[in-house]
């Protein structure tokens, strides 16, 4: 097989649903050089929703597919590229990110993770025929509105079946429920449970599975098919949700990035995962809701901390990977009293003796650059030669004294 093809950019980000392209937008427009790989379809799970409400801006409501064209414009206006391509591997350890895809090796900086999951499905006959906009739906909040004054079908008995099965109640005028357990049973909590119950909307139909998905064009019936006695029960409705749990695509990132129990991505709340410089966003990540107003929000902090982390890469390379003679790097806290005192003890040092540089990390605004030089971020001094730390000194044991020592020592190695 001939060498593969290398690209590289500032930002890689692999997903383009609606928190990947925020994520690229906003890296974009901050004029660093942005792809983004997409294995299907632009937009994501988002293109397939009837209609959205409750994203803001749009008091009439729109549906997912307009709405995620209107992101691609916005994308492609702060000219990021884009590539329809399956990512097979990635190597995201080290300064330089590495995407792989089947032809082409992608460097980058800084990637953001927005690779989505998906729905989990019952397997049954005809399922596949109706999904995406066809009669089944994942997603109650987004397109309970469609379903006003019909019938639907929910699968589940969790939180989210549950609760999203009250939810559709506001609108349409009769919700069957199947569930897999004998009558009374659900894994949802004690509070939706009694809720649920009390809703005269909600039809329970218990010790049943999905055996069929019936219809032309869209679905018309349900074929349940109850556990115990093997009887098929035909359930004509205008729609079917399946909360059945999720898949979150994390498989190539794992003993990689920090992932739960669940499969989904940990990060802070800078969308930050346990690796510098790779951030995760969207339905990929832990969190409470999954909607497109949250994913939004996810991709406009990654791209705005993958900006970030690029400059201070940068600045972290010019101001101290890239000086070869001897360097004070005060670490300090302006609102700290000791921090004060012992700054000045410091600049005094530095402007007695030129030949020796000083840089100053304010830690109380952030702590990254400190950990760059292996400080956790606790006011210190940090004592380099050449690019490289030879250690670093609590500034409760800082003093003048210990100042002219190192001077001494520096001219003696000369």
């Amino acid at each position: 097989m001939p060498d593969k093809k290398v690209e590289n950019y500032d930002v890689i980000v692999i997903g383009g649903g609606a928190a990947g392209m925020t994520a690229a937008i906003y890296a974009g427009r901050a004029r660093l050089s942005t792809l983004l790989i997409e294995k299907t379809l632009m937009g994501g799970l988002a293109t397939y929703t009837n209609e959205i409400e409750n994203y803001p801006g749009f008091p009439e409501g729109t549906n997912g597919e307009e709405l995620m064209k209107l992101f691609e414009r916005q994308m492609k206006k702060f000219n990021v590229k884009t590539k329809l391509a399956d990512v097979r591997q990635v190597d995201l350890n080290g300064d330089t990110k590495i995407v792989k895809t089947l032809r082409t090796d992608y460097h980058a900086k800084a990637v953001v993770i927005a690779t989505g999951g998906k729905p989990r499905l019952t397997g049954a006959k005809g399922e596949e025929k109706f999904l995406f906009g066809r009669g089944i739906s994942f997603c109650a909040t987004c397109d309970a509105a469609y379903y006003t004054d019909k019938e639907v079908l929910v699968v589940g008995s969790g939180d989210a079946a549950i609760e999203e099965a009250i939810f559709l109640s506001r609108f349409a005028k009769k919700i069957y429920i199947s569930v897999i357990h004998d009558e009374g049973i659900m894994d949802a909590n004690k509070v939706a449970q009694e809720q649920a119950m009390k809703n005269e909307k909600l039809h329970f139909i218990w010790n049943t599975v999905v055996d069929e998905f019936v219809g032309e064009e869209q679905l018309e019936k349900v074929m349940l098919k109850n556990v115990k006695t093997g009887e098929k029960i035909p359930v004509k409705v205008d729609g079917c949700f399946l909360f059945i749990g999720y898949l979150p695509n994390t498989e190539i990132f794992r003993g990689m990035v920090d992932i739960s129990d669940r499969g989904y991505i940990i990060t802070d709340e800078n969308m930050q995962t346990n690796i510098p410089g790779v951030y995760a966003v969207g339905d990929v990540r832990e969190k409470a809701l999954r909607q497109v107003s949250t994913a939004v929000g996810d991709g406009a902090v990654a791209g705005y901390m993958a900006e970030r982390y690029i400059e201070e890469t940068n600045v972290f390379q010019r101001e101290f990977k890239e000086y070869t003679g001897m360097q004070l790097v005060m670490c300090y806290d302006p609102t700290d009293a000791v921090s004060r005192e012992k700054l000045a003890i410091v600049e005094g040092f530095a402007k007695e003796n030129p030949g020796i540089k000083l840089s100053k990390i304010d830690v109380y605004k952030g702590k990254s650059m400190a950990k760059r030089l292996g400080v956790e971020g606790d006011p210190c001094l940090v004592v380099m030669n050449g690019g490289y730390v030879d250690y670093t000194i609590p500034l409760s044991e800082l003093s003048e004294d210990m100042l002219r020592h190192l001077k001494e020592d520096k001219a003696a190695n000369l």
